[in-house]
């Protein structure tokens, strides 16, 4: 049984270490609460999927600190994700690009994509600056289950389930939106927090 650390925001240090040695951290982004673990250590990545009790075959998308980072994971990057990200980064965007042999499976559920965001949370974006890694960015919320919005609740859902929760509030509403990057065409395979016009507005043409 884990005994699960209730940390504030001054404790961020703590939280990086955890992670980077292949424990969990429940953080608070923009929309809702994550759980957040080091997306390079397979083992990690599979505690996600036992604390939710999620199927391995969904993928996770992955947090970041920015294009530079994601250009650690990801390869072929088309000059359109880099305005995206210069539009909506931090924010509610999700982008699917190619990733690099060093992204697990696991993450990815076998595809070649995976999914890159940078969440608006100074908290959470701290957390990933002192750990240096990409961190998975999937929603803190046992399968089917509403996601959380505090730090209590992702305390009281996953205690003893995850090493620890960074406290904070999440302020809820819509999910970001999700846009492949990896074909000839940009793709809204998730509608969001973000509309289509606005996407079309950055890249100045249509997306499917």
């Amino acid at each position: 049984m884990t005994n699960t650390l209730f940390l504030t925001a001054m404790d961020v240090r703590t939280a990086a270490e955890i992670v980077k040695s292949g424990g969990i951290a429940a953080v608070p982004t923009e929309t809702v609460y994550g759980l957040a673990a080091n997306a390079l250590d397979r083992v990690a990545v599979m505690k996600i999927f036992v604390a939710k009790g999620r199927p391995e075959t969904k993928p996770v998308s992955i947090f970041v600190t920015g294009m530079e980072m994601a250009e650690r994971f990801c390869v072929d990057i088309p000059a359109g994700a880099y305005a995206l990200a210069e539009a909506f980064w931090p924010g509610p965007l999700t982008m699917i690009l190619r990733r690099r042999e060093n992204v697990p499976d696991a993450v990815t559920a076998g595809k070649e994509g995976v999914g890159v965001r940078v969440p608006e949370n100074d908290t959470t974006l701290e957390l990933l600056r002192l750990a240096d890694l990409p961190l998975t960015g999937t929603s803190a919320n046992m399968s089917g289950e509403p996601p959380v919005r505090t730090g209590t609740e992702a305390y009281d859902v996953f205690k003893n389930r995850i090493e620890c929760v960074l406290d904070g509030e999440a302020p809820g509403g819509v999910p970001s939106t999700v846009v492949d990057m990896t074909g000839n065409i940009a793709k809204i395979v998730r509608f969001g927090a973000l509309s289509k016009e606005a996407i079309e507005k950055v890249l100045g043409e249509v997306v499917e």
